[in-house]
């Protein structure tokens, strides 16, 4: 479940307009806490493009409510989670 603060960057970046709110939240969880995002959810993150991906990432940690956050940790996982779902939606066996 995204928190208020979650709830926050999502809006103050209007993702859940670029992006369902569900699959914005996969993606927030899978960068920013534990867990995974689908293959429903990569599909939508790749096609908004890396500069959005960077950009949600970006932010939030310059939010203030995001300080014990650390940056090199969330950027290799923003990182791991682009890379990964690049790799989900080149896949040949991709059946959607």
């Amino acid at each position: 479940m995204a928190t208020k603060e979650n709830d926050q960057i999502i809006k103050e970046n209007i993702c859940e307009t670029k992006m369902g709110l569900p699959c914005v939240q996969e993606a927030f969880t899978s960068i920013f806490k534990t867990g995974s995002i689908s293959n429903k959810c990569c599909g939508e993150l790749v096609v908004l493009g890396k500069v959005f991906h960077s950009t949600l990432v970006k932010s939030t940690l310059e939010n203030p409510l995001f300080n014990d956050l650390n940056p090199t940790k969330i950027i290799a996982k923003s990182t791991q989670t682009w890379n990964n779902c690049l790799a989900l939606i080149d896949s040949p066996s991709l059946s959607t």
